[in-house]
C-alpha cells in the first residue's frame, strides 16, 4: 500500500453530504432521473417464483447468460463485433482495471496513460506497483508520436484510454488520431485497455465507433462499459470484453476475488434491458445533461479570471478548467467549501509534476439554477 492514496473524490464526497454545499466533484448521475420504477419491476420479475430459486443461487464467474447476450448485442450495434464468450461480467468497470492490473502487470511494468488521467486507474496500477508515464497530448488526445517515441523507449505492457467524453478533461478523440494510435500500438504490441462508460452520453456531433474496433488492435483492444452512467451505479455492473486466453486468465482472477457479481443485479439487468426502453432513457439522460452541460459553460465567464480555459465537451459529464497560471487549486479547495461549493483540484488526475491550476467539474448532477448558484459560490472563492 506504500504509495497509494485515497481517491481524493472519496474523501471529499463526506465533506459535500452536508446540507447546503453544491458539489461539482463527483462524476454523480442524477438521482431524479433514475428508471425506479422499471428498475423496481425489474427486480420484482427476477424475484418471481418461478426464477427465484436461480435468482438467488450462485451463478457463472463469467456472468449471466442473457445478460452477456443483451451485452453481445449492444456492442455490435455500436460497431465492436462481440458475441457472449467474449465478455465478462465484473462488479462494476473497476473491478474491471483491478483484475487486468492483476493479470497483465508485474511489479515494475510500465503503463502509459494519457495526462489528465481517471485517478480510480491511477489506484489500480500503482497498487500492480506499475511504473505510470504520461503521454503528452493536445484538445484532441494523446499525441500519436509522442506514444510512437515513448513507447519505444519504455516498452510498455498497456496504454489506458477513456478516448470517449474522457474523466477528467471531457475531450474525444477524433477518427484520424484513433486510427493513427492503433497504428501505433500494433507496431509496439503492447495492450490497448479502452474505458468507455461514457459513450452513450453524446449531445452533439456523430456517435464514434469504440477504438478497439480498429482492425489495427485485433487480439490487442480490451473494452470497459459501465451501467453505472445509463441505469444506475449503485447496481455495481460493468463489463470487460478480451481475447480468449486473456478473459480466461481474468475469469481465474475473478474467481479468487468475488467467485461472481451479483446474481440478482445481473438477472434484474436482463430483465430490465428486455422490457425497458434503454435507448429513450438514454435520449432523455442526453437531453438533460445537455442543458445542464451549456448552462455550467455559460456561467464560467461570468466567474473566472481572464485568461481562464475550458473544455467543451461533446459528452460525458466534466468540464476541465484551467485557472491562470500561478492559481493553486489544492489551496483553492479549503476556501472554496467555506463558501459551500465544491470540486476536485487537477492534481488528483496528473502523474508527473501536476498543474495545479487546474480543476475538474461536473455538471451532471445539478439542475442550471444551482449549478449558476453553485458557480457563483465558486467566484467568490476565487
Amino acid at each position: 500500500m506504500d504509495g497509494v492514496t485515497s481517491s481524493p473524490v472519496r474523501d471529499l464526497l463526506a465533506l459535500t453530504a452536508r446540507p447546503g454545499v453544491i458539489s461539482f466533484a463527483g462524476g454523480m448521475p442524477a438521482p431524479e432521473l433514475f428508471d425506479v420504477d422499471g428498475l423496481r419491476a425489474a427486480f420484482g420479475r427476477a424475484l418471481a417464483d418461478e426464477f427465484a430459486p436461480r435468482t438467488l443461487q450462485y451463478s457463472p464467474t463469467e456472468g449471466n447468460p442473457r445478460l452477456r447476450e443483451q451485452l453481445a448485442q449492444r456492442l455490435s450495434g455500436r460497431g465492436l463485433p462481440t458475441t457472449v464468450d467474449d465478455l465478462l461480467v465484473t462488479t462494476g468497470s473497476q473491478q474491471g482495471l483491478q483484475l487486468l492490473s492483476s493479470a497483465l502487470l508485474d511489479p515494475g511494468a510500465t503503463v502509459l496513460v494519457e495526462e489528465p488521467v481517471y485517478l480510480s486507474a491511477l489506484q489500480c496500477f500503482r497498487l500492480a506497483q506499475a511504473r505510470i508515464v504520461p503521454v503528452p497530448g493536445d484538445p484532441e488526445g494523446i499525441d500519436p508520436a509522442a506514444l510512437d517515441e515513448i513507447a519505444a523507449r519504455e516498452r510498455p505492457s498497456l496504454l489506458y484510454l477513456v478516448p470517449t467524453f474522457s474523466n477528467p478533461s471531457g475531450r474525444t478523440t477524433g477518427p484520424a488520431r484513433r486510427r493513427a494510435l492503433a497504428e501505433v500500438i500494433a507496431r509496439h504490441g503492447f495492450w490497448l485497455v479502452e474505458d468507455d462508460p461514457y459513450h452513450e452520453l453524446r449531445y452533439r456531433g456523430e456517435r464514434e465507433e469504440p477504438m478497439s474496433a480498429r482492425p489495427e488492435l485485433a487480439g490487442r483492444a480490451i473494452y470497459l462499459g459501465s451501467f453505472s452512467k445509463v441505469i444506475a451505479p449503485g447496481m455495481r455492473l460493468g463489463w470487460l470484453r478480451a481475447p480468449s486466453e486473456l478473459l480466461r486468465r481474468v475469469a481465474i482472477l475473478k474467481q479468487a476475488n468475488d467467485l461472481h457479481t451479483s446474481t440478482i443485479d445481473q438477472a434484474a439487468a436482463a430483465e430490465y434491458l428486455a422490457t425497458a426502453d434503454l435507448d429513450a432513457q438514454v435520449r432523455k439522460l442526453c437531453a438533460t445533461y445537455r442543458v445542464r452541460r451549456d448552462a455550467m459553460l455559460a456561467e464560467l465567464p461570468a466567474i473566472t479570471p481572464p485568461g481562464t480555459t475550458w473544455t467543451d465537451p461533446d459528452g460525458g459529464m466534466f468540464v476541465w478548467v484551467t485557472l491562470p497560471a500561478g492559481t493553486d487549486t489544492d489551496r483553492l479547495l479549503p476556501e472554496a467549501l467555506r463558501h459551500d461549493v465544491a470540486f476536485v483540484p487537477g492534481s488528483a488526475f496528473q502523474v508527473g509534476e501536476p498543474d495545479r491550476s487546474a480543476l475538474r467539474l461536473s455538471f451532471a448532477t445539478h439542475a442550471p439554477d444551482t449549478i449558476a448558484e453553485g458557480l457563483r459560490r465558486l467566484g467568490k472563492a476565487l
